[in-house]
């Protein structure tokens, strides 16, 4: 997915730090990571012409190969994030045989999954259609006021059944992510008006009307995953995250993010998706709220820059986040975090990213001290497309190491 960013200053030094395995994380939260889909196990970045395809000749035409070879793929990833402290991934599974294998890999790895998943949909739901050309980042997909409780509960339960059958406790249930912009949602229009919808917007604007719409169908979701989540057998107790929510880190309003005319797309705020589902019973149905914070990396070490990131994440971040237990709101969990690092060098020139997580680590603790803040899960471990990755040069890199290290 793309990711806004703004343009990454040198510090005109390199920065080393050691690659021992990440020490055994504590427990004020959860220090983990994300994995792309294994069945297309992308190559490490550093190391390959072609990341994205490594099916050779000889698999594409035997299925068998194929298929042995992807788990060979999955089975050395896990290896290398075991050997580098990772305890928890967050990911997705397919929904046929190959997601259970999967799934049962990660497992008899020694890791927890952090389990996200999609929604069904009613069998006349319309897909808002890819348009490329204009809109190269926001995908074909179905609005969420389409989504159908039941048909959910057809194809997730089977799905937990045979996870439980393997004897697999999950870290957490993630229902779907980012709801709450244009890419993930059909519900926004394209194009949109290039603006940060507010809760006044979800009341009263047309457009923000409909997308209320998709919210209130996401709880009756979300309900359905609750009652199957407490009658299961061996996760009854798993934490439910709502869906992980994106921000553009700007006040409601106009968007300052740029675009032509007729290319604008939209987003409702993280304060205000999280107000207007709380106002709805949001509550009662999950334990934490998902939250993706992805900050600017201007200016990496100077005084004035590093107060804006502390700034915006209190503000547009992790405003709705309290501590468990609290009467009026949930902690968060930080699904998806991260800093690029387009540098393709071996090894990485990472000074600017290092100093970047480390004051990012620093305006999270206190969020972690008051409990405000469960779970830091770093995006992504292999990403080619967008540079995210700390696997690199066939190793964790020393930016990884430290966005993986204990709080």
């Amino acid at each position: 997915m793309q990711r806004f960013t703004f343009p990454l200053i040198c510090l005109g030094r390199l920065l080393l730090m050691p690659l021992a395995p990440v020490p055994a994380q504590g427990q004020d939260v959860v220090v983990g990571i994300n994995l792309p889909y294994l069945n297309d196990l992308p190559a490490d970045n550093a190391n390959a012409k072609d990341a994205g395809n490594n099916t050779s000749a000889k698999d594409a035409k035997n299925p068998a190969n194929a298929q042995a070879s992807r788990a060979d793929r999955e089975i050395a990833t896990l290896k290398e994030l075991k050997a580098a402290g990772v305890q928890v991934i967050r990911t997705g599974l397919t929904p046929d045989q190959s997601g259970i294998d999967y799934a049962k890999r990660i497992h008899d790895a020694g890791l927890k999954l952090h389990w996200e998943f999609g929604l069904q949909y009613a069998p006349n739901a319309k897909q808002r259609p890819w348009q490329p050309d204009k809109f190269p980042n926001v995908w074909a997909q179905y609005p969420l006021s389409q989504a159908d409780p039941e048909r959910f509960r057809a194809s997730f339960q089977p799905r937990l059944d045979q996870l439980e059958k393997l004897g697999i406790q999950l870290e957490a249930f993630e229902l779907t992510a980012e709801i709450n912009m244009t890419p993930f949602n059909g519900d926004f229009p394209l194009p949109g008006k290039g603006r940060i919808f507010g809760l006044d917007d979800l009341a009263h604007d047309p457009e923000g009307q409909q997308i209320a719409k998709g919210y209130l169908q996401y709880l009756k979701v979300l309900a359905v995953l609750k009652d199957i989540r407490d009658h299961s057998k061996l996760n009854q107790r798993t934490p439910i995250i709502s869906a992980g929510l994106g921000s553009y880190e700007f006040p409601e309003g106009p968007s300052p993010i740029p675009g032509k005319p007729g290319t604008q797309t939209d987003i409702v705020s993280i304060n205000a998706t999280l107000e207007f589902l709380r106002a709805n019973g949001l509550d009662k149905l999950v334990d934490a709220y998902g939250v993706h914070v992805y900050p600017w990396d201007n200016s990496p070490g100077q005084l004035a820059a590093a107060e804006g990131r502390r700034t915006r994440l209190a503000k547009f971040d992790l405003t709705e986040c309290k501590p468990a237990g609290s009467p009026d709101g949930k902690p968060c969990w930080i699904t998806e975090w991260g800093f690029k690092n387009k540098d393709q060098s071996c090894p990485p020139n990472e000074a600017n990213r290092i100093a970047l997580i480390e004051e990012m680590r620093s305006n999270f603790r206190p969020y972690v001290q008051q409990k405000k803040v469960q779970e830091l899960l770093w995006y992504a471990w292999i990403d080619p497309a967008e540079n995210f990755g700390v696997f690199r040069c066939g190793a964790l890199t020393g930016a990884g190491r430290l966005a993986l290290s204990p709080m």
